[in-house]
């Protein structure tokens, strides 16, 4: 099922298939666009319609021609009918490996929310000073799901992942000097992790790595108790 909307073709449907509706992405979109099809989202679905990477400008706009909505500058996200965690929320600790990290995690951690996920922040804990990450290995061996974000050379995914037995989500940015190639290095530093099964989500892609989260807790909720 679709919504024609002459620029934009909705899928009015995922929600059914997939447990959220069809998110909006932001960029290349003008106001008047992203408040048109996050319309057709809200008439079409029941739980929350995200648009992502949003800048704040342009999300006063959309808010002012489509009520009821709430904008996060931290995360760039539009959310409208955020969830509520439930009785036992899934629980995603989301690590940052330095400050400059930060605009990634803050991404994951809006989306996740806005999901209904119970989002633990970790922050500034690095390996160049491995005895902050080691400071919280309680709290990490709590969570349903763990999600690294990590610039440089990105080791601290690894390093997570040898400590936790839940999934491991991990995110590059492109955070560092020269041979850092904007994220590159940390891709293919995760992807190469000497701890095993490490999921890998794009360059910055906060968003990417809320989703897989959700995905997660989807699988979870199904399981038998």
């Amino acid at each position: 099922m679709t919504a024609d909307l002459g620029f934009a073709t909705v899928d009015v449907d995922r929600e059914r298939r997939q447990g959220v509706a069809e998110i909006i992405y932001g960029p290349g979109k003008t106001a008047a666009q992203i408040t048109a099809i996050a319309a057709a989202l809200l008439a079409s679905a029941s739980g929350p319609v995200l648009a992502t990477r949003v800048g704040a400008e342009a999300a006063a706009e959309v808010l002012a021609g489509l009520p009821g909505g709430a904008y996060d500058p931290g995360a760039r996200l539009l959310c409208w009918r955020p969830a509520a965690p439930g009785l036992r929320p899934f629980r995603v600790a989301i690590v940052t490996a330095g400050t400059s990290d930060q605009a990634v995690a803050d991404e994951a951690a809006g989306t996740a929310r806005a999901l209904g996920l119970a989002v633990e922040p970790i922050r500034d804990v690095g390996v160049a000073g491995i005895h902050r990450l080691l400071a919280h290995t309680d709290r990490l061996r709590a969570a349903d799901a763990v999600v690294v974000i990590a610039g440089m050379e990105a080791a601290l995914a690894s390093v997570v992942g040898g400590l936790v037995d839940a999934p491991v989500i991990a995110v590059p940015t492109s955070t560092g000097y020269g041979a850092a190639l904007e994220g590159v290095t940390a891709l293919l530093g995760m992807l190469s992790s000497c701890a095993a099964g490490i999921t890998v989500v794009n360059i910055d892609s906060g968003f990417g790595a809320a989703m897989a989260a959700f995905r997660l807790s989807r699988a979870h909720r199904r399981a038998p108790a």
